[in-house]
C-alpha cells in the first residue's frame, strides 16, 4: 500500500509535466474532464488536483479505460487526419526519441 501512495504523490507532484508531455492537447483534456479552464490551470500550476480529478484526467489520457462511442472514435480520427494534413505531427522516430529522453530525464530526477 505504501508503494501505491508514493506513486500517487509522485503523479500529483509531476502532473504538470505529465500533462505537458502528453500527446493530448490540454484543451482536449479540459473539455473531456469537465473542469473549468481557469480552475484546471490553477490546479495544474499548484499541483492540487483531487484524486477524483486525477482519475478523470487518467481516463482521458489512457484510452484503455474509456468507453468511447463509434462516433467519438471517428471524430478523433478525423482530428488526427486534420493534424497530419496541416503538419501538426512529427515522425514516429522523433516522437520515440523525445519520449525516451523524457523517461531518462524523469528517472534521473527520481534518482537524485
Amino acid at each position: 500500500m505504501i508503494a501505491e501512495i508514493e506513486k500517487y504523490i509522485e503523479i500529483q507532484n509531476s502532473i504538470d509535466l505529465i500533462l505537458k508531455e502528453s500527446p493530448f492537447k490540454i484543451s482536449y483534456i479540459i473539455e473531456k474532464t469537465g473542469i473549468k479552464k481557469p480552475t484546471f490551470f490553477k490546479k495544474m500550476k499548484e499541483k492540487r488536483f483531487t484524486s477524483e480529478e486525477l482519475l478523470a484526467i487518467a481516463k482521458v489520457m489512457e484510452p484503455v479505460y474509456r468507453n468511447e462511442t463509434k462516433e467519438e472514435i471517428l471524430e478523433s480520427l478525423k482530428r488526427s487526419e486534420e493534424d497530419f494534413r496541416t503538419g501538426r505531427s512529427i515522425p514516429y522516430h522523433e516522437f520515440m526519441k523525445a519520449k525516451r529522453e523524457s523517461l531518462i530525464n524523469r528517472f534521473k530526477d527520481v534518482q537524485s
